[in-house]
């Protein structure tokens, strides 16, 4: 079956905070959005079906899954990350960043430590610091283009500051790194010296590209497995998010008690019906979907590097071994970070991520998402280089 990634989908009056949302959250109204994690491209063909013949019968009350939603979810983990999961150690929740929130509720306590590592996903501060926990960074090392982590800085934090719980971005949001076997061990080992419990974030696990290998953390010996809480869903790997349905994976009994417990303190049962449906036809039957994507995926990341190296030399592309947001490096141009703002949203009329929000290490970079059709792609680079070319 082909897939056209290429054509454009009108998303506009959906109700899209992406396309729909600019003035309400203080842009202007005709920006170019290339921000939020979401894709510019409709889901899986079967998913699609499968929802149409679960709206046909016009009932949406309470409802759970049944064991073929565990056999497709296990059977793609096995088969893709040889990872054999357990059914008793799956707990359903509406999205990854909740589930986060949750872990940080059950694992810690108020004035307790948690270790993130900046630039990362801006919830894991907010989680941490909503729930008046302390945040406490192990900056990531930009190499020559390449991120890296810093142990010694890592180990020393951990002690020091008597950490309880590890937030692990694996693939990393937004550096695009894919962490490796022994990178993720190293960690793990000084998690387990100190006691700390480590949620790993893998939602972008599906999106690695070629030369890279996802390695999921609780699988690499029987001591993760018994400290880690890993969050997963099919929201980003097939553009399910609006429909609220993640799977986290706990396969320690008293972790798991512990989480499940301030999920029914937050009042919190069942997941959104359509989301069960949607998650369990999407592991079924996405891969060949998922397959043709990444390949165009990875066309739009050479086509960005081409374009950036023949039209704005002055801005970087840090390599993406996974994710489909992409982390630009616009330091040359030695813009403070007020004026790069103005340069992507005034000049430039576009609606990134600004580095700024993942932390004071993501001053001076943008992401940006290209997951979206080439022809919005060029369009938004087109757009970026007239504004840069106004700073002349």
């Amino acid at each position: 079956m082909g897939f056209n990634f290429d054509k454009i989908t009108d998303r506009k009056g959906t109700n899209c905070i992406k396309y729909d949302f600019a003035i309400e959250r203080g842009m202007p109204e005709n920006v170019l959005p290339l921000w939020v994690a979401d894709m510019d491209f409709p889901t899986v063909p079967e998913v699609i079906e499968d929802l149409k013949k679960a709206v046909s019968n016009g009932i949406f009350g309470y409802s759970e899954a049944k064991s073929g939603y565990f056999k497709a979810l296990s059977e793609w983990y096995e088969k893709y990350f040889d990872w054999k999961l357990k059914p008793n150690w799956l707990v359903k929740t509406p999205g990854v960043v909740f589930g986060i929130a949750m872990a940080v509720k059950a694992f810690t306590n108020e004035g307790d430590s948690v270790i993130i590592q900046q630039p990362v996903y801006y919830p894991f501060k907010e989680t941490i610091e909503d729930n008046n926990r302390v945040v406490v960074n192990n900056s990531l090392k930009n190499v020559n283009g390449h991120y890296e982590i810093d142990f010694e800085d890592f180990e020393r934090k951990v002690k020091e500051n008597n950490v309880k719980l590890f937030i692990l971005c694996s693939p990393h949001n937004p550096v695009g790194r894919v962490w490796k076997k022994w990178e993720l061990e190293k960690l793990g080992n000084i998690c387990v010296e100190n006691n700390v419990t480590v949620v790993s974030d893998e939602i972008h696990s599906d999106f690695v590209y070629p030369g890279n290998k996802h390695t999921a953390f609780a699988n690499i010996k029987e001591e993760f497995q018994n400290i880690t809480v890993t969050c997963t869903a099919p929201s980003k790997t097939f553009n399910l998010a609006g429909l609220q349905v993640s799977n986290i994976i706990i396969p320690n009994d008293k972790l798991r008690k512990k989480f499940r417990k301030q999920i029914s303190a937050a009042g919190y049962s069942q997941v959104n019906a359509l989301g069960l449906v949607a998650c369990e036809s999407a592991y079924r039957n996405g891969r060949q979907w998922l397959d043709s994507l990444k390949e165009y995926l990875i066309e739009n990341i050479n086509f960005v590097r081409n374009y950036l190296e023949e039209n704005i030399p002055s801005v970087k592309l840090i390599e993406p071994e996974g994710t489909y947001l992409i982390w630009l490096d616009f330091g040359e141009l030695g813009l403070e970070n007020e004026e790069l703002e103005d340069l992507i949203i005034n000049k430039s009329g576009l609606w990134l991520d600004s580095g700024a929000i993942f932390g004071e290490d993501g001053k001076g970079y943008q992401r940006i998402n290209i997951a979206c059709p080439r022809k919005t792609l060029e369009q938004a680079l087109n757009q970026l280089k007239s504004g840069i070319d106004s700073l002349k």
